[in-house]
């Protein structure tokens, strides 16, 4: 689907070009201060990240032909983009955003460094019809969770087909989805759903052969067990972090499935869920959890307590703002994507320790191979 992007960019642009303009003027003010962005915790806390750039579509990150850049300078047309359906999940590795987007029923690629976009699972050999929950290996290659095949379709990291694992006699309703940095251990999170006692797990296979080594939790509401579970993420200590979903709340799991402990549970006060769908470990160990609900996502230390919470929910779009955030992933340089299906976006933050113009989502001047 191709669409003018300036019409998306006027949300998000719209709170900056006011703050350069004079009150009833459109003439922009010299000496008008330059508009900031939002910083997270505001002054006068210290900063911790700032809000960097918006993806919409393939022009947000695609080098353009130098013709093609004439041309509108001549005609004053708009650029184009092919812009997300209906994203869902994200995956990034060194500055290669993936986003499954379940609509056109295929994963959209933004690589920001190699300056291109380009599409995974729409071809003969692993074909994605609803992809949902993604993961990367150290290795960059990309695991992807298809919530109506039921499949796992594997993928180098330039799109190419390798393999499948699991399928329906293994789950019910796949949706989250980690894989270790050697590409040795995948861990599935089947949902489940209301009346299906036997999924509401994750399920581990070995990510080369596909061979079933053991599940992880059971229906229930004590600690171990589960109740539509809706990801999971590794942390730098090597535990298992599962988004319980109908249990409002984190659970930590040692790899080989014991329980360790809990932390959130319902309510709308900070360091607690309303509809937790996705997590996110960082380089520190710290924990990153989105809430649809709360149109945010909360980050706590590895032990469960709160140390800040990004963003807030909007019925308009606009920086920072949120009416359906979904899915969230750090970046090794601790660069921080969160996807919103409504406003169908993925919003960068970057920890306030980085340069503007260091780690890897920075445009490089080099020739990619497709």
């Amino acid at each position: 689907m191709k669409l003018n992007i300036a019409a998306k960019s006027i949300a998000v642009a719209s709170q900056i070009i006011g703050a350069l303009l004079i009150a009833g003027c459109a003439s922009v003010a010299v000496d008008a201060p330059k508009a900031e962005l939002p910083v997270f915790p505001p002054p006068p806390d210290e900063a911790r990240f700032f809000y960097e750039r918006t993806i919409y579509s393939s022009a947000d990150v695609a080098k353009e032909d130098k013709n093609a850049d004439l041309r509108r300078r001549l005609t004053g047309e708009s650029r184009t983009g092919e812009f997300l359906g209906k994203p869902y999940g994200v995956a990034v590795y060194q500055g290669r955003v993936y986003v499954t987007d379940t609509l056109n029923a295929r994963v959209a690629v933004f690589d920001i460094p190699g300056q291109r976009y380009f599409k995974i699972g729409d071809g003969d050999a692993g074909t994605l019809v609803m992809p949902i929950g993604l993961d990367v290996d150290g290795a960059g290659n990309l695991y992807v969770a298809d919530n109506k095949t039921r499949y796992v379709q594997v993928y180098d990291g330039n799109g190419k087909y390798l393999r499948t694992l699991g399928g329906p006699a293994w789950f019910s309703r796949p949706s989250g989805i980690a894989v270790d940095s050697a590409g040795e251990r995948i861990y599935v999170v089947d949902t489940g759903g209301v009346t299906n006692e036997e999924a509401h797990r994750v399920r581990v296979f070995d990510a080369k052969t596909g061979k079933h080594l053991q599940d992880i939790g059971k229906r229930g509401t004590e600690p171990g067990q589960l109740n539509l579970p809706r990801d999971i993420t590794i942390g730098k200590d090597g535990l298992l972090y599962v988004v319980d979903g109908g249990n409002f709340r984190v659970q930590v799991f040692k790899p080989d499935g014991s329980f360790v402990r809990a932390f959130g549970g319902i309510g709308r006060q900070g360091g607690m869920f309303s509809r937790p769908k996705e997590a996110a470990v960082d380089g520190d160990g710290n924990v990153y959890v989105v809430d649809s609900a709360f149109g945010n996502f909360q980050i706590f230390t590895a032990e469960g307590a709160l140390l800040l919470a990004v963003g807030g929910r909007s019925e308009r779009d606009s920086v920072a703002k949120y009416m359906l955030p979904s899915g969230i992933a750090i970046d090794g340089d601790g660069r921080v994507y969160m996807v919103d299906q409504f406003f169908r976006k993925v919003d960068v933050y970057r920890p306030a320790k980085l340069a503007a113009d260091a780690g890897f989502a920075v445009p490089k001047n080099i020739a990619v191979k497709k």
